[in-house]
């Protein structure tokens, strides 16, 4: 499958090039992607490395996003994700999109850039332009996306920007929803407003979302004058892997079994 797709990429789209639009030529590529991927839209792994995302190969994401996106494959679910991808280039970037396209048969896919990315959209992929730290477009977003599923940040990755993200869009994600953010090496990146030393900053991507995890067990902490955080309340677990968070939303307000009467 994929020396056919890379004679797609090699051999037969260069004939249409000069003759077709870059719309037309997507449109051929896009057809091309769906043959080759017809028996295998349940792998991840291949699907990203078909449809070109640099979630597998220069990240190792994939499996991961497998293993907690498999329940939802065939769910009706609103995914967002943050940033195209191909900067300031209209039509470079948007493989990731794609790929969840194929991936989630019954999924609408969002996503938002700082740059104008509408040459991507097409069925089932909407487009906005805005930043994600800006408070009124991210409300436009989600009011007119509705209910959000999925949530994943592959933005700007600058520390300041995923955490005011974070804290603007968690709440608006639906309970049993999944937050994702991707590319977390930045928290040890000065130039991304990371701390190498300081590596508990909680103004530091890592050190911030390292805070919550003792918040999963807010119930059993014995100062009762504790008032439980609105992430103490909502967060149900988080999953640390390499340059790569998952936060799960829901109703963290299990009882302690100290409470409890001994049998």
């Amino acid at each position: 499958m994929k020396k056919a797709d890379q004679f797609l990429r090699e051999k037969v789209l260069p004939i249409f090039k000069n003759r077709l639009s870059e719309k037309e030529l997507r449109r051929i590529k896009n057809f091309g992607k769906r043959l080759l991927t017809f028996h295998k839209t349940s792998d991840l792994t291949f699907l990203a490395q078909i449809y070109g995302t640099d979630k597998w190969g220069e990240h190792w994401y994939t499996p991961h996003y497998e293993f907690h996106f498999q329940k939802l494959r065939k769910k009706r679910i609103n995914l967002l994700e943050i940033g195209v991808g191909g900067y300031d280039k209209p039509y470079s970037g948007g493989s990731s999109l794609r790929m969840w396209k194929r991936y989630f048969s019954k999924a609408n896919i969002f996503s938002f850039d700082i740059y104008d990315k509408s040459p991507h959209q097409e069925s089932r992929i909407k487009i906005f332009q805005g930043s994600q730290v800006d408070s009124e477009f991210l409300d436009a977003v989600c009011n007119e996306i509705g209910n959000l599923d999925i949530i994943i940040d592959d933005g700007s990755h600058l520390n300041e920007h995923v955490l005011f993200t974070f804290h603007y869009l968690f709440p608006k994600l639906k309970s049993g929803g999944i937050y994702v953010v991707e590319d977390t090496q930045t928290s040890y990146w000065e130039h991304y407003g990371g701390q190498v030393e300081e590596r508990n900053n909680q103004g530091t991507i890592m050190g911030y979302f390292k805070s919550l995890v003792d918040g999963l067990n807010h119930v059993e902490f014995k100062n009762k004058r504790y008032e439980p955080t609105y992430y103490d309340l909502n967060i149900i677990s988080i999953h640390f892997y390499h340059n790569l968070i998952f936060i799960y939303k829901g109703d963290n307000q299990e009882t302690s079994n100290l409470n409890r009467k001994s049998s």
